[in-house]
């Protein structure tokens, strides 16, 4: 499979997470479900790795990959953790537009970071996406 098709799954189960979310939060507090759910994802993801047997490539992980992993990580938790408090708070059809805003972020920091190029295309569709957000987030 393509990062396309990596991408579309990455899609759907990111709308699943919202759905879900909503849902399983009702009546809890917002960083006990982000606990929860990063329990599951722990987990979940350990026993894929050791099932695939990809653990053993723990040793071979250099200083760099280990400290930008680790800062992803915190950056993951907070992002959750500040996601479950905005689902508990409005409505998941507003919450996930907003929250999505990310990709917009992504496209100027790996221009500016990354030294991705930063085309037309993207300009157009990163402001569409910034629209979107914004009548979505006020409707």
């Amino acid at each position: 499979m393509t990062w396309l098709g990596w991408a579309l799954l990455s899609a759907v189960f990111a709308a699943a997470t919202a759905l879900l979310a909503k849902v399983g939060i009702k009546g809890i507090d917002s960083n006990l479900a982000t606990a929860i759910r990063t329990t599951v994802v722990l987990v979940f993801t350990w026993a894929i790795a050791i099932g695939l047997e990809k653990h053993n490539g723990l040793a071979q992980i250099g200083r760099r990959s280990w400290l930008f992993l680790l800062l992803s990580g915190i950056a993951t938790g907070l992002s959750w953790l500040c996601y479950f408090r905005a689902l508990q708070m409005g409505p998941a059809s507003s919450v996930a537009p907003v929250d999505k805003l990310s990709v917009v972020i992504v496209i100027i920091c790996a221009w500016l970071f990354l030294g991705e190029t930063l085309t037309p295309a993207k300009l157009l569709g990163g402001g569409l996406i910034t629209a979107g957000a914004i009548v979505l987030a006020f409707a």
